[in-house]
């Protein structure tokens, strides 16, 4: 396995004005002294300490637990491998092609139950073939699907990816039932899965409305919410901002939903400091090959560097993996620091295997990594 990368001391991460932390400039001078300090090897030898990850481990009385509860997207995943993406006007052939299951909402709640915590998927599927699709992918992955309807008239929601070489990729998604016949109050039996849930999770391949009203019932129990900012192109609503305990864009989310550049450190503070404006204090942005960093308000930001994989198959559901791997770690009591560190070893195995959620990996396979590294 390969190490944690290091991070770029490049002059992308330097200079950051003082405007970008205008109320606290020793925050901006630690965080400064951390990106130009944080040195990592790419080999690492087992110490033959103690394994520092054994807070991670599975305890006996994980039944009674609050669950992980998913409100979200469910997709048939159309993947073609090609060498480019087609100019304007264009025809070109692929690769190869084939059908696999994923969806944010439903690669986040397989990776969540694969990593072994009990986890709920509310969402809608078409009562066809790419239905029993993600239906079959769900249940194999662990996944409580006691919430999930099925409609018969709309067709389940579907997705092309567009798989280039290195592991890149470009989705175009078709919401259909994520996005229709939502119920204009969700079922109480819904509503209890979400009062009673440990940490409720949502992105945004479903309607706003839908999301505000789930925000709004796990608020009032106290359930925090994390809100992936994947799906829609458009303003996220003041209302839904409000509700949310943790957003989690990348940086072209971060870039498009702020319009403002992120580029560097010195850009991404300052589109987080108008996302805290907005009303949400904590903001996770996960930047790809270049780690992550968690953002609270007035405090000092932790960087979490990449966990590197030894070959980059795929990266479709890596930032699923990601913020679902954060949220388990949280629920589990772990701090910030653990939770990043859990979750980058989560998404860098992820990115070594095709498909979304074929490549959630389990939580075993993310404590052998975090030992060896």
């Amino acid at each position: 396995m390969g190490g944690i990368s290091t991070l770029s001391a490049s002059k992308h991460w330097h200079n950051i004005p003082t405007s970008a932390f205008p109320n606290n400039s020793r925050i901006l001078n630690q965080f400064i002294d951390k990106i130009t300090s944080i040195q990592f090897n790419h080999t690492f030898k087992s110490s033959g300490k103690e394994n520092p990850f054994s807070c991670f481990a599975l305890d006996a009385s994980r039944e009674s637990i609050p669950p992980l509860v998913v409100v979200g997207s469910a997709n048939a995943d159309l993947y073609v491998e090609i060498d480019r993406l087609p100019k304007e006007g264009e025809t070109i052939s692929a690769k190869t092609g084939q059908i696999l299951a994923g969806g944010k909402g439903a690669n986040q709640a397989v990776c969540g139950a694969k990593l072994a915590y009990p986890t709920y998927f509310l969402g809608q599927v078409g009562d066809d073939a790419n239905g029993k699709l993600i239906t079959d992918a769900l249940e194999g992955g662990g996944v409580c699907l006691d919430r999930l309807s099925r409609l018969d008239d709309v067709p389940t929601g579907h997705a092309v990816v567009m798989l280039q070489a290195g592991g890149q990729n470009s989705i175009i998604i078709v919401g259909g039932a994520n996005m229709a016949c939502w119920p204009q109050t969700l079922p109480e039996e819904d509503l209890e899965v979400i009062k009673n849930a440990g940490i409720v999770l949502l992105q945004r391949e479903i309607p706003d409305s839908v999301n505000i009203q789930v925000a709004k019932v796990a608020g009032s129990a106290l359930v925090p919410v994390i809100l992936d900012a994947g799906g829609v192109d458009a303003p996220i609503p003041i209302e839904l901002f409000s509700f949310v305990d943790i957003f989690s864009p990348n940086e072209s989310e971060l870039a498009r939903l702020t319009n403002m550049p992120t580029e560097t450190f010195a850009q991404i503070i300052q589109a987080v400091g108008k996302c805290h404006k907005m009303g949400v204090k904590q903001v996770l942005v996960k930047l790809g090959a270049k780690g992550a960093i968690f953002f609270t308000e007035e405090e000092e930001p932790i960087i979490q560097p990449v966990i590197s994989a030894p070959k980059v198959i795929d990266t479709t559901g890596a930032g699923d993996t990601f913020t679902a791997s954060f949220a388990v770690a949280l629920v589990e009591g772990k701090s910030k620091q653990e939770c990043l560190r859990f979750a980058a070893a989560a998404a860098s195995l992820c990115v070594q295997v095709k498909g979304a959620i074929p490549s959630m990996p389990d939580r075993k396979s993310v404590l052998d990594l975090l030992q060896s590294l």
